[in-house]
């Protein structure tokens, strides 16, 4: 606990151009967290190495969402955003975890098998051991609760016992986190097979917004979305082109899906379509502004990595000192 608040963790990889659903499922629920939780962000840069990057890419990628991040409002003196290989603790508290992991824990994680069977030619350790890594992320600042979705849980339930498995050898170490269940981000499907979930890296490039795309390029994806031979306007399993179109809808709007269906009462795919477009566009464009904005200020970005670096190896090393000493490291001499 920092300040009398407890600590929020979280991350995205500097890999791919987030989507639509990556800011309202995740990133714009983050700005609102700041008031009530100490938060730490990362761009977890050294979670991304584990498929092969062009290193001129992954480093422009990096800096492009540590802007994204503030261009979508978290304010870096009220929140923790930092490139996570400019800490040091992750990857050394991560070797300690390892060493507290069990290889039949890591076979069970389903998103080595995923990824394993994606990158076939390329399953390296730490493909394998990522999730121990995660969970050297989370523990790191002793974080009270993390927000994940169903696909991390599996993770988080590690870190858990991981932390646990700790704590029991040696006293009270780690905080054991908790998931955030808080207000729910929207889930945004994918325009094009609206039974999958949009995705930085769906190589259609029709089924998904990037945050980065222009106006005429929002408005042809949306007005191209998948919809069905129904003709009607109903919120419905059934219907889940249209539904993913009116989740989009309301959660650029504010309005209910109740309040969306009535709007479109009588109305066809050719006018809910690009509707759609246009709210998304409204809650990118000012978005997008920002991140011009700040491009332009090097120094002021520049300043942000130094300082909330400098930040995160405060709290990491409180933690990283510790564990060391508890597993026999020798001191160090100051």
């Amino acid at each position: 606990m920092i300040n009398d608040k407890k600590v929020l963790f979280s991350g995205m990889q500097a890999t791919g151009n987030l989507t639509l659903g990556n800011y309202l499922g995740a990133l714009k629920n983050w700005v609102s967290l700041s008031d009530e939780y100490e938060c730490f962000y990362s761009v977890v840069d050294l979670h991304s190495i584990t498929v092969r990057q062009d290193a001129a890419v992954l480093r422009k990628r990096a800096r492009a969402l540590l802007t994204l991040y503030i261009a979508a409002g978290l304010d870096p003196e009220k929140n923790c955003i930092y490139y996570q290989s400019h800490v040091s603790g992750h990857a050394e508290l991560s070797w300690i975890l390892n060493c507290f992991t069990y290889m039949g824990e890591l076979n069970r994680m389903t998103q080595f098998k995923d990824k394993a069977a994606k990158h076939a030619d390329n399953i390296n350790a730490g493909l394998f051991t990522y999730p121990v890594l995660m969970a050297a992320d989370i523990l790191l600042y002793q974080a009270d609760v993390v927000p994940v979705g169903i696909d991390q849980m599996q993770h988080l339930e590690l870190t858990r016992d991981i932390a646990q498995r700790f704590n029991n050898i040696y006293g009270d170490v780690f905080t054991i986190p908790e998931a955030y269940i808080g207000k729910t981000g929207a889930k945004v499907m994918s325009l094009q097979e609206p039974s999958k979930k949009m995705s930085k890296s769906d190589e259609n490039p029709n089924a998904s917004i990037y945050l980065t795309d222009d106006a005429d390029t929002i408005m042809r994806k949306c007005k191209r979305a998948v919809t069905d031979s129904e003709a009607q306007i109903l919120y419905r399993d059934e219907q889940p082109g249209v539904k993913n179109l009116l989740n989009i809808y309301c959660a650029c709007t504010g309005k209910t899906p109740d309040e969306a269906v009535r709007e479109f009462d009588g109305k066809g795919y050719g006018e809910l379509k690009p509707a759609v477009g246009e709210a998304v566009v409204s809650v990118l464009r000012p978005i997008q502004e920002r991140i011009a904005e700040l491009e332009k200020d090097k120094a002021y970005i520049d300043s942000v990595i130094k300082n909330n670096a400098e930040k995160a190896n405060y709290y990491a090393m409180k933690t990283l000192r510790k564990v060391q000493r508890k597993v026999g490291f020798p001191d160090r001499i100051r």
